[in-house]
């Protein structure tokens, strides 16, 4: 009977997965000839309130005006677009003409690339990939609520609702059938439906579904549980500058038990790894090796474990280390 049911819910989640989807310008020059050179003389002699001496008084007809004072503004601007181009103006602090180059050839800054842990999306298993944006702010919301005690299923819902507001009971309806779907791991790939259809031309059942989906697997990849029957979990995350390859192990020597935590990095980072009111902490100048540990009477609820790489993020990763024993 539970196996018919598992199959109906896993039914329904293809299903919701797979739903239907669908002035010109132009420039005048003006050039200098005897005859514009005349109306220059012309208007200039028609401003001044006096005659020359010796000269006739020029007359002109009604609508003559505006046409020769056109002309005189045209070649004005010409001689002073000459008179700048044969000498530029200069800076306060210029002497002279100087040629700058287009660029200066020094060792340039290094960026601190945004967000180098998002690469991890390619090992999750979803039907379709989420929008760059999508899944950068589902990230920071799962390392938001990794820490919570709260149930998966509100995780998931809180995850995810601020891409979705006001639609609360849909959601609900949505995140228990991921919880009961099958789709945990790269190993099932191949039962997940095919989506053809971009993320934004998804109907918003089928956006909620995939969300909460990536939200799934993104918390499981940073909660390393710990048991008696388990006790060593080991935990992969891609990053721009390859893969993260953590190892948690659970030690039992007497009375004293012990938490370790062994890194191999991509890049040279910062391990820290805290419990309730203590913090070990370790840092390597290089890629390789890496290990932290904590020692204590009994264990804690709960311990975090947290991964910094300043050369590809600003952000550190956090992931929670549950012991159930």
């Amino acid at each position: 009977m539970n196996s018919d049911s598992e199959s109906l819910q896993h039914q329904c989640l293809d299903w919701l997965l797979t739903d239907n989807v669908k002035s010109n310008e132009q420039s005048v020059e003006c050039e200098e000839n005897d005859g514009v050179q005349n109306l220059l003389n012309e208007a200039t002699a028609s401003k001044s309130s006096e005659p020359k001496l010796g000269g006739t008084p020029q007359t002109f007809q009604l609508g003559e005006i505006p046409t020769v004072q056109d002309r005189f503004q045209a070649v004005l601007k010409r001689r002073l677009q000459i008179q700048v181009q044969d000498h530029p103006p200069l800076f306060p602090w210029e002497t002279q003409l100087i040629d700058y180059p287009d660029f200066v050839d020094e060792p340039s800054m290094t960026l601190v690339p945004s967000w180098g842990w998002m690469v991890q999306q390619a090992k999750l298993n979803l039907p379709r990939p989420l929008p760059e944006k999508v899944f950068r702010q589902l990230l920071e919301q799962c390392q938001a609520l990794v820490t919570s005690s709260m149930p998966l299923g509100a995780k998931l819902v809180q995850a995810v609702e601020n891409f979705f507001p006001n639609e609360s009971q849909t959601l609900n309806d949505i995140a228990g059938l991921v919880l009961r779907s099958t789709y945990r791991s790269v190993n099932t790939l191949e039962t997940m439906p095919n989506i053809q259809s971009d993320y934004s031309d998804l109907q918003p059942r089928q956006q909620m579904a995939l969300s909460l989906l990536a939200a799934k697997q993104l918390l499981e990849n940073l909660t390393l549980p710990l048991s008696v029957t388990s006790p060593v979990v080991e935990r992969q995350w891609l990053t721009s500058v390859g893969t993260l390859n953590i190892r948690v192990e659970y030690q039992s020597l007497g009375k004293i038990t012990k938490l370790l935590v062994q890194a191999e990095l991509p890049v040279k980072g910062t391990l820290t790894l805290r419990a309730s009111g203590t913090l070990a902490m370790a840092t390597s100048s290089t890629s390789g090796y890496l290990s932290v540990e904590l020692s204590c009477e009994q264990l804690n609820p709960t311990y975090t474990l947290e991964v910094e790489f300043p050369e590809i993020d600003e952000q550190s990763l956090l992931f929670v280390i549950s012991p159930m024993i």
